[in-house]
């Protein structure tokens, strides 16, 4: 999960659609806008070109209990449809980081260690990014169902696909720290519109003191 920068103007249909007994927040330009500004990335764990996308409400609405909810622009975010059944918790409902308003990296710490996923939160007090920690440790570890384990079981085998790619190019860099080619490709998979970036700007600061070089690209 990384900081997502939301068009500032709201798609037209949705003022039009809240207007409706029963309008829907489902029309093109939403969708079109939602995928571009979240880069075609469910906001929760990152996985890119979603083969099952969703809109999702960082506050539920209560099937229209809550209209203004239900339709502010705000309150949609792209998801995948497994981080939204997670999500679906009582839990969750209220209280967890608005990644278009905080940016979750400094907060919490996103981690592979080979094939386990570790997400913690920086301060144990902050309750938004313990809350928030826990969710997107759930969507890789939560293997309560058959379905789940293999959701989770997808996204970690994704995770170290993208980290190894990553692990790869670095290794280059120290045989070769003049590479303006390996630089540039290091620096194009650390961009918030790659997959898993959290993990892999998380690595890097972790590892700062190798990859100087790289300082800038990890806090913009």
């Amino acid at each position: 999960m990384v900081k997502i920068e939301r068009s500032p103007i709201a798609p037209q249909s949705l003022k039009k659609e809240a207007e409706k007994v029963n309008g829907s927040y489902l029309k093109d330009d939403v969708v079109e806008q939602l995928t571009k500004d979240f880069h075609g990335k469910c906001y929760i764990c990152e996985l890119k070109d979603l083969q099952d996308p969703q809109i999702e409400h960082l506050l539920p609405h209560e099937n229209g209990k809550w209209k203004d909810r239900k339709f502010d622009w705000e309150n949609l975010f792209l998801s995948c449809s497994h981080c939204n059944s997670v999500k679906n918790q009582k839990k969750y409902a209220e209280g967890i980081l608005d990644c278009c308003k905080k940016d979750p990296e400094q907060y919490i710490i996103f981690s592979l260690k080979e094939n386990d996923v570790y997400v913690k939160e920086k301060n144990e007090e902050d309750k938004q990014a313990v809350l928030t920690a826990q969710l997107v440790d759930e969507v890789f570890n939560l293997k309560n169902t058959g379905m789940r384990k293999i959701k989770s079981d997808i996204r970690i085998k994704e995770l170290q696909i993208e980290m190894n790619i990553l692990y790869k190019k670095l290794q280059e860099y120290k045989q070769n720290p003049t590479s303006r080619l390996i630089i540039r490709i290091i620096k194009a998979l650390l961009k918030r519109e790659t997959a898993f970036v959290g993990f892999k700007r998380c690595y890097v600061r972790e590892h700062l003191e190798e990859y100087p070089v790289f300082a800038e690209d990890i806090y913009i």
